[in-house]
């Protein structure tokens, strides 16, 4: 499918979240940043959270050139979150905005990719709690803020292998099988309330330092760059998806709202 193809599943109004505050994690780079960068352009306000400073001061210098946005530095290593790190930052985001309306959970990390026989504990217990724990964890925390929206969204970030399994992926895999579950049983707890929609989304191949480090052989060129699949992630952040909670959406497949 070609760039303007996917240009045309959604066409967002410029105004679509004028006014929200919106969490990305893993903002500095790939989908994180042009997540970041696709929201703050129709005008919510962006906390950008991620482990480099500098890469998330280069994201925040584009918004504040190119919209009239508030975005804030959120600088958080993911595999060190600590509970009361969680509750800090939901009472910085209190205090910034007043408000929280929606989270993408951008920020994964690849693991090795060995036997499951051969996978060092500590690099296993690295990759869940970046991929799994810490998306927990800020998502308890911040439910209270994301309640007193009007209609709110938690997109999880999947993967193909979150729902087969594939020899070699060890814990990224698991990480993500994880993340479906939790998307599940949260959209299930929150769905009579109405207010906050919780959905994942696997954005399958793209051109990203990650995807490159999964298949080296592969030619990046044959790949989507990450602003191609931005019309569903500010579908399923903005209101137009009200209602729409408890799905696994896929990136190169989805044709638009039904």
């Amino acid at each position: 499918m070609s760039a303007s193809a996917r240009r045309r599943r959604y066409a967002p109004p410029s105004n679509l979240l004028a006014g929200r505050v919106v969490l990305v994690t893993g903002a500095g780079a790939g989908i994180g940043r042009a997540a970041a960068l696709a929201y703050a352009r129709h005008g919510a306000n962006v906390a950008l959270l991620g482990r480099t400073r500098g890469k998330l001061e280069a994201v925040f210098d584009a918004i504040e050139q190119g919209t009239e946005t508030r975005p804030v530095i959120v600088p958080a290593d993911l595999d060190k979150l600590t509970e009361p790190a969680a509750e800090q930052l939901a009472a910085a985001l209190t205090e910034e905005y007043g408000r929280l309306d929606g989270i993408l959970h951008n920020a994964s990390i690849l693991g090795p990719r060995v036997p499951m026989a051969h996978y060092p504990l500590a690099q296993w217990t690295e990759v869940m709690n970046v991929n799994a724990i810490a998306p927990f964890a800020l998502t308890r925390a911040l439910l209270p803020l994301m309640e007193a929206a009007a209609d709110a969204s938690i997109i999880f970030t999947s993967s193909g292998v979150g729902r087969v399994g594939r020899a070699y992926w060890g814990a990224y895999a698991a990480s993500k099988f994880a993340i479906e579950g939790m998307s599940q049983t949260l959209a299930d707890e929150l769905e009579s309330a109405g207010r906050i929609r919780v959905n994942a989304l696997n954005p399958g191949a793209t051109r990203t330092a990650m995807r490159a480090a999964a298949y080296p052989a592969e030619d990046p060129a044959t790949l989507p760059e990450p602003a191609e699949h931005m019309d569903l992630y500010l579908y399923l952040m903005g209101p137009d998806a009200c209602g729409v909670t408890g799905q696994s959406f896929d990136a190169a497949t989805w044709s638009g709202p039904q």
